[in-house]
Protein backbone atom coordinates (compact mmCIF):
# COMPACT_ATOMS: atom_id res chain seq x y z
CA UNK A 1 0.00 0.00 0.00
CA UNK A 2 1.46 3.50 -0.76
CA UNK A 3 1.76 6.37 1.45
CA UNK A 4 -1.44 8.25 -0.19
CA UNK A 5 -3.63 5.23 0.07
CA UNK A 6 -2.19 5.14 3.99
CA UNK A 7 -3.43 8.49 3.98
CA UNK A 8 -6.75 8.00 2.55
CA UNK A 9 -7.36 4.69 4.97
CA UNK A 10 -6.54 7.16 8.56
CA UNK A 11 -8.86 9.93 7.17
CA UNK A 12 -11.88 7.61 6.41
CA UNK A 13 -11.21 5.23 9.81
CA UNK A 14 -10.77 8.28 11.72
CA UNK A 15 -13.91 10.26 10.66
CA UNK A 16 -16.31 7.37 10.61
CA UNK A 17 -15.03 6.93 14.08
CA UNK A 18 -15.02 9.93 15.37
CA UNK A 19 -17.31 11.83 13.76
CA UNK A 20 -19.84 10.26 11.47
CA UNK A 21 -20.97 7.43 14.07
CA UNK A 22 -21.46 9.84 17.02
CA UNK A 23 -22.88 12.70 15.22
CA UNK A 24 -25.62 10.44 13.22
CA UNK A 25 -25.82 7.48 15.35
CA UNK A 26 -25.23 8.34 19.65
CA UNK A 27 -28.60 10.18 21.39
CA UNK A 28 -28.32 13.76 22.18
CA UNK A 29 -28.26 12.77 26.06
CA UNK A 30 -24.53 10.91 25.24
CA UNK A 31 -23.15 13.78 23.27
CA UNK A 32 -24.10 15.80 26.24
CA UNK A 33 -22.40 13.30 28.64
CA UNK A 34 -19.42 13.33 26.89
CA UNK A 35 -18.95 17.51 26.72
CA UNK A 36 -21.16 18.22 23.75
CA UNK A 37 -23.07 21.62 24.27
CA UNK A 38 -26.38 20.71 24.43
CA UNK A 39 -28.42 22.00 21.58
CA UNK A 40 -32.05 22.20 21.31
CA UNK A 41 -31.92 20.31 18.41
CA UNK A 42 -29.77 18.30 16.96
CA UNK A 43 -30.86 18.24 13.40
CA UNK A 44 -27.49 20.09 12.27
CA UNK A 45 -25.65 18.27 14.41
CA UNK A 46 -26.87 15.22 12.35
CA UNK A 47 -26.62 16.33 9.07
CA UNK A 48 -23.09 17.46 9.90
CA UNK A 49 -22.26 13.49 10.62
CA UNK A 50 -23.99 12.81 6.82
CA UNK A 51 -21.89 15.71 5.44
CA UNK A 52 -18.51 13.76 6.73
CA UNK A 53 -19.42 10.70 5.73
CA UNK A 54 -20.02 11.90 2.49
CA UNK A 55 -16.70 13.05 2.15
CA UNK A 56 -15.73 9.90 3.25
CA UNK A 57 -17.51 8.39 0.05
CA UNK A 58 -15.12 10.93 -2.01
CA UNK A 59 -11.98 9.38 0.04
CA UNK A 60 -12.80 6.37 -0.63
CA UNK A 61 -12.50 6.87 -4.11
CA UNK A 62 -9.42 8.61 -4.07
CA UNK A 63 -8.31 5.58 -2.15
CA UNK A 64 -9.50 3.31 -4.93
CA UNK A 65 -7.33 4.96 -7.31
CA UNK A 66 -4.35 5.48 -4.96
CA UNK A 67 -4.67 1.40 -4.93
CA UNK A 68 -4.50 1.33 -8.55
CA UNK A 69 -1.21 3.51 -8.62
CA UNK A 70 -3.35 6.77 -9.89
CA UNK A 71 -3.41 9.70 -7.87
CA UNK A 72 -7.29 11.38 -8.43
CA UNK A 73 -6.96 14.88 -7.95
CA UNK A 74 -10.66 15.31 -6.67
CA UNK A 75 -10.19 13.61 -3.21
CA UNK A 76 -6.83 14.77 -2.79
CA UNK A 77 -8.08 18.79 -3.48
CA UNK A 78 -11.21 18.11 -1.56
CA UNK A 79 -9.05 16.50 1.68
CA UNK A 80 -7.19 19.42 1.55
CA UNK A 81 -9.35 21.75 1.60
CA UNK A 82 -11.78 20.14 4.33
CA UNK A 83 -9.28 19.00 6.41
CA UNK A 84 -7.03 22.51 6.24
CA UNK A 85 -10.27 24.58 6.73
CA UNK A 86 -11.15 22.32 10.03
CA UNK A 87 -7.44 22.83 11.45
CA UNK A 88 -7.64 26.43 10.84
CA UNK A 89 -11.44 27.04 12.27
CA UNK A 90 -10.70 24.26 15.29
CA UNK A 91 -7.27 26.05 16.34
CA UNK A 92 -9.44 29.69 15.72
CA UNK A 93 -12.27 28.85 18.25
CA UNK A 94 -9.77 26.04 20.65
CA UNK A 95 -7.32 29.14 21.24
CA UNK A 96 -9.62 31.99 21.43
CA UNK A 97 -11.53 29.96 24.51
CA UNK A 98 -14.56 29.41 22.79
CA UNK A 99 -14.50 25.37 24.06
CA UNK A 100 -13.63 26.01 27.77
CA UNK A 101 -17.02 25.65 29.33
CA UNK A 102 -17.25 22.02 27.04
CA UNK A 103 -16.17 18.70 28.93
CA UNK A 104 -12.97 17.40 29.01
CA UNK A 105 -13.48 14.90 26.56
CA UNK A 106 -14.91 17.07 23.62
CA UNK A 107 -12.09 19.12 24.35
CA UNK A 108 -9.56 16.75 24.01
CA UNK A 109 -11.74 15.63 21.07
CA UNK A 110 -11.49 18.98 19.66
CA UNK A 111 -7.76 19.33 19.83
CA UNK A 112 -7.00 16.33 18.58
CA UNK A 113 -8.85 16.78 15.92
CA UNK A 114 -6.76 20.21 14.60
CA UNK A 115 -3.91 18.17 15.34
CA UNK A 116 -4.70 15.33 12.77
CA UNK A 117 -6.33 17.65 10.10
CA UNK A 118 -3.37 19.51 9.95
CA UNK A 119 -1.16 15.60 9.83
CA UNK A 120 -4.00 15.20 6.80
CA UNK A 121 -3.51 18.13 5.29
CA UNK A 122 0.11 18.19 5.02
CA UNK A 123 0.11 14.25 3.76
CA UNK A 124 -2.37 14.91 1.13
CA UNK A 125 0.08 18.01 -0.28
CA UNK A 126 3.18 15.46 0.03
CA UNK A 127 2.16 12.63 -0.82
CA UNK A 128 -0.57 13.23 -3.33
CA UNK A 129 0.46 16.58 -4.77
CA UNK A 130 4.05 16.59 -4.70
CA UNK A 131 4.72 12.98 -4.79
CA UNK A 132 7.26 12.17 -7.24
CA UNK A 133 6.56 8.17 -6.38
CA UNK A 134 5.61 6.70 -9.75
CA UNK A 135 2.37 5.19 -8.14
CA UNK A 136 1.10 8.55 -7.47
CA UNK A 137 2.40 9.97 -11.02
CA UNK A 138 -0.12 8.40 -12.77
CA UNK A 139 -3.19 10.10 -13.57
Amino acid sequence: MNKLAVVFVIKIVATVLFWCVPLICFPGSFLEGAGFPAQSSYMFVRMLGWAYLALCVGYAFGLRASLQGKRALGPIWVGIVSNGGACLYLGYFGFSGAWESWGPFIQLVGWSSMVVSAGITVALIVFGLLSKEPEALAE
